[in-house]
């Protein structure tokens, strides 16, 4: 599903950040990446979702070389994608259900479609009780469940998180790790960049590790 080949990527001049980095996820697989603040474990996701594109080397995403492709279809494979970031990026002037809504409302998604999906994820997450409550009104745990559930909207077939538990507590990120869990045993394949060890261990994951721009263990 995820098919990284000697990938390195430099940014302004001689600052190399990735030093062909090479790893495969298959698919319906739950996988980690490790390593400390500035390992690369971002510029890793920020290459997969199509956001940059390596110095050199070969990023392949469900049968795509991401090479290959034109800026046009990058909405067509990020379709294919969700994505949770470390600080949520929800609308703040849009409800909870309608941050989610809006994954399925670009895909152009049938109104009684959305209503549908958007109700499954709200009670999955339980956040029903929170449906018109805009993001400032609730917890940090709180918009991390509705920043999952917007990146789970579409039934992607790669789920992407950039330290989702970064700014909770070790309850709610244990919690946070159980909906991914959910989610990959449904199919879907979960890479979680992290460099919260303790909870990578209580999970028994695979763990992709990454230091200094390189690949040192799986």
């Amino acid at each position: 599903m995820i098919q990284l080949y000697n990938v390195s990527m430099g940014y302004k001049g001689d600052i190399r950040v990735l030093h062909e980095v090479s790893f495969e996820v298959h698919k319906g697989e739950f996988t980690f990446l490790v390593g400390p603040s500035g390992a690369g474990k971002t510029t890793v996701l920020r290459l997969l979702y199509r956001e940059l594109s390596p110095t050199s080397g070969n990023v392949i995403v469900a049968g795509k070389n991401l090479a290959q492709i034109s800026k046009a279809q990058i909405p067509y494979l990020r379709r294919k994608m969700g994505v949770v970031f470390q600080d949520f990026k929800l609308l703040p002037k849009k409800t909870v259900e309608e941050n989610i809504a809006l994954a399925m409302k670009v895909t152009g998604a049938r109104r009684s479609f959305i209503r549908q999906r958007v109700n499954q994820l709200l009670h999955q997450m339980s956040l029903v009780h929170r449906r018109d409550a805009l993001p400032e009104d609730i917890s940090g745990g709180e918009q991390q469940r509705v920043a999952i559930a917007r990146a789970m909207a579409n039934d992607p077939l790669v789920l992407l998180a950039d330290e989702p538990t970064g700014n909770l507590d070790p309850r709610l990120s244990l919690e946070i790790m159980h909906l991914f869990e959910a989610f990959n045993f449904r199919g879907t394949t979960v890479l979680v960049a992290t460099h919260d060890l303790p909870l990578v261990q209580q999970l028994g994951k695979r763990v992709i590790r990454i230091e200094g721009g390189r690949v040192v263990g799986d």
